[in-house]
C-alpha cells in the first residue's frame, strides 16, 4: 500500500483536515469559574502582547503542576521519570502528574463530576458517555475561548477540520482528539489507521494445513482439529478463540465488520445486531460451545488473564486489534519457540464470502482531552496544549532529545539504531526509560509523527497490511452515532447496552438453536420496550449531521 512521507513544511497544512490536541492543566480546586483566572503568570494577559504566528507557552516556563487523567486503567505509565517527559517538563515548565481509574472510567469521571473536583486534563474515549456530561454539564472549557484569550497560536496547529468537527450547536469546541483521521487524507497517503483483525499463531494454523475459517463449517472443523491434536501447549491449555472487548466490542462491531454487515441501507441506518449472516455466526459459536470446542473464558477473562494467555501464546484465533500485538509479537518470535506468533488471515465473513469491512479511521479519533473549570491555571493548560499539539511538541514527546534519542539525517529527524533494537526487542525499557515513541500516545497527531515512524518489523507489518487493505475508508462516519450523556435516549441505549451483554452468555451457551432464538427474541421484545425506535432515530439524526459536516 502506497505511504507518502510527508515532509516538515507539510505537516502543518495537512494537520487542518486533522485533529488532535492535547492539553493539560494544574492542581484541581473545588470551585469552578466560568470566565478563566491567571495566576501565576509573570503579567496579567491583558498586558502580555500575544502574537498569533507564535506559540504563547515560550511567555511563561515557570514550574507548574497538571494534573492529567488517562480513562484507560490499563494505561501504566509516568511522568518524570523518562527522558521524554523530563525533557518536555524542562522546556515548557509543565510537569505533569498522571493518574488512571482504578475501575470503569466513565464511572470514575462521573464520581468527580459529582464532587466537584476534576482534574485539570481529562482524556476520554471519544464514545465514552462521561465525555458529553461534561460538556453539558459546563465542567470543561470552551477550547475556542481559552485560545482566544490566552493563546491564538492554538488555532494554527490544532486545525480547523478537528475544531469544526468537535464544534457543538453553541459555537464552542470543547475537546480535541487524538489519532483523528479525515477521509481525504486517508485517501491520498494510504495511512487508514486500521486495525481490525482476524488473529490465528502462526505455527498451529499453518501445522493444520492453513484451513478455511471464513465459513461456519471451516471454522468449527478448525476447532475441531485444535481440539484433537493441539489441546496443551507448554503444559498448559490451549484457549480456542479471543474476542478484545468481549461483548461489546469484540462479538458485536468487531464481528459484524469483519462480516462486512451494512451501516445503512437505502440511506437508513442499519439494525446491525438482527442481520442475518451475524445471526448465523452467532449460532455456530453457540454450536461450538456445545460441542466443548470453545468455552465461555472469552466472556469473563480479566485483563490480566488475556495478558498471560496473550504472552505465553495460549490463544489459537482472536479477534484483536493488531497494534495491541506490537510487544507480544516480536517477543514470541524472538522466544525458543519462533513461529509462536501471530498473523492475521481472513476469518469469518458473510454468506457471500464478502471481504471484510474494518473500520479505518476517523475524524471523531481515539480520545478526547479536555480541559476542566477545576484547573488554577487555564492560560498555562491551554498553552501546553498548544504546544503539544504543534510539529515542535509532537517531535519531542514522539522523538525525545535530539542528539540522545534522534538525530538529523539529511533533513529528517532519525531516531538512533539503538533506539529502534528497543522498539523490536525491549519496548517495556523504551517506554520506562526513554518515553518516546507511543508512550505518550494522548497527544499522537499521526499526520505530523508517521514520517518519522520507523519501519515496522515484518510481524508486525504483516497483521498492519493486513488491516489497511480490508479497511473500508468511507466507513469511519458511522462510528459513534450511539446516544450519549444524560438524555432519556442515552439513557435508553445504556439499558440496551447492558442487556446485550447480559443476553450474549444466554445465546452462546443455549442448549439448542430453539432456545437460542427465544432468547433473541425475548431480548428483541426488551429492547423495544426500553425505547430502541428513539435510538435508531438519534442514529440516523447523528449520521446526517456528520454527512452534512462532511460536506462542507
Amino acid at each position: 500500500m502506497k505511504r507518502n512521507l510527508l515532509k516538515p513544511g507539510l505537516t502543518l497544512v495537512l494537520a487542518t483536515s486533522l485533529a488532535l490536541g492535547m492539553a493539560a492543566c494544574s492542581n484541581s480546586s473545588s470551585e469552578s469559574s466560568p470566565t478563566p483566572q491567571p495566576t501565576d503568570s509573570t503579567q496579567p494577559p491583558s498586558e502580555v502582547k500575544l502574537n498569533p504566528e507564535e506559540p504563547a507557552w515560550k511567555l511563561d516556563t515557570s514550574p507548574v503542576d497538571l494534573t492529567w487523567f488517562v480513562g484507560a486503567n490499563w494505561y501504566g505509565q509516568t511522568w518524570g521519570d523518562s527522558l521524554a517527559s523530563k525533557y518536555v517538563t524542562e522546556k515548557t515548565g509543565v510537569n505533569i502528574k498522571l493518574e488512571v481509574p482504578s475501575g470503569e472510567a466513565n464511572e470514575h469521571v462521573t464520581l468527580m463530576m459529582t464532587s466537584g473536583k476534576l482534574p485539570d486534563l481529562i482524556s476520554m474515549g471519544s464514545w465514552e458517555n462521561a465525555v458529553k456530561k461534561l460538556w453539558e454539564g459546563d465542567h470543561v472549557y470552551a477550547l475556542n475561548e481559552l485560545a482566544d484569550q490566552y493563546d491564538p497560536y492554538f488555532f494554527k496547529v490544532a486545525g480547523e477540520g478537528s475544531l469544526k468537527w468537535y464544534r457543538q450547536e453553541n459555537g464552542n469546541t470543547y475537546g480535541v482528539p487524538n489519532d483523528s483521521y479525515s477521509p481525504t487524507l486517508m485517501h491520498e497517503t494510504g495511512m487508514t489507521a486500521a486495525n481490525q483483525t482476524f488473529l490465528v499463531r502462526k505455527d498451529l494454523y499453518e501445522e493444520m494445513g492453513s484451513p478455511d475459517l471464513s465459513t461456519p463449517e471451516g471454522f468449527l472443523n478448525a476447532l475441531q482439529l485444535l481440539k484433537d491434536k493441539y489441546p496443551e501447549y507448554k503444559g498448559q491449555p490451549i484457549s480456542p478463540f479471543f474476542a478484545q472487548g468481549n461483548v461489546p466490542y469484540g462479538m458485536t462491531e468487531f464481528l459484524q465488520n469483519l462480516l462486512a454487515v451494512p451501516h445503512e441501507q437505502d440511506g437508513k441506518v442499519y439494525d446491525r445486531v438482527t442481520d442475518p449472516d451475524y445471526i448465523a455466526w452467532l449460532k455456530t459459536f453457540r454450536t461450538a460451545y456445545e460441542r466443548g470446542l470453545i468455552n465461555v473464558d472469552f466472556l469473563v477473562d480479566s485483563d490480566t488473564q488475556v495478558e498471560e494467555k496473550t504472552n505465553n501464546a495460549r490463544y489459537f484465533m482472536m479477534v484483536r486489534e493488531w497494534n495491541g500485538m506490537a510487544a507480544v509479537n516480536p517477543m514470541l518470535a524472538a522466544s525458543a519457540n519462533p513461529d509462536s506468533y501471530y498473523i492475521a488471515v481472513d476469518g469469518p465473513k458473510n454468506s457471500k464470502g464478502d471481504a471484510p469491512k474494518l473500520f479505518p479511521g476517523n475524524m471523531d479519533g481515539w480520545m478526547v482531552t479536555m480541559i476542566s473549570k477545576s484547573t488554577k491555571n487555564p492560560e498555562r493548560a491551554i498553552r501546553f496544549l498548544t504546544y503539544l499539539a504543534s510539529e515542535e511538541g509532537q517531535r519531542d514527546l514522539f522523538l525525545g532529545k535530539e542528539g540522545e534519542t534522534w538525530e538529523m539525517v539529511g533533513d529528517k529527524p532519525q531516531l538512533k539504531p539503538e533506539m529502534v533494537d528497543l522498539q523490536e526487542n525491549d519496548i517495556e525499557k523504551m517506554e520506562k526509560q526513554y518515553g518516546i515513541l507511543d508512550t505518550y500516545w494522548m497527544m499522537r497527531n499521526p499526520v505530523i509523527i508517521n514520517q518519522w515512524r520507523p519501519a515496522k518489523a515484518p510481524v508486525l507489518k504483516q497483521m498492519e497490511d493486513f488491516a489497511n487493505e480490508r479497511a473500508d475508508i468511507d466507513s469511519g462516519i458511522y462510528k459513534g452515532l450511539d446516544p450519549q450523556g444524560d438524555s432519556d435516549v442515552a439513557v435508553s441505549w445504556a439499558r440496551i447496552a447492558q442487556n446485550w451483554e447480559e443476553v450474549m452468555p444466554e445465546l452462546i451457551t443455549a442448549k439448542n438453536e430453539a432456545e437460542f432464538d427465544k432468547v433473541f427474541d425475548n431480548f428483541l421484545d426488551r429492547r423495544s420496550s426500553y425505547g430502541f425506535d428513539k435510538v435508531m432515530e438519534h442514529r440516523q439524526t447523528e449520521l446526517d449531521a456528520r454527512k452534512a459536516k462532511m460536506a462542507e
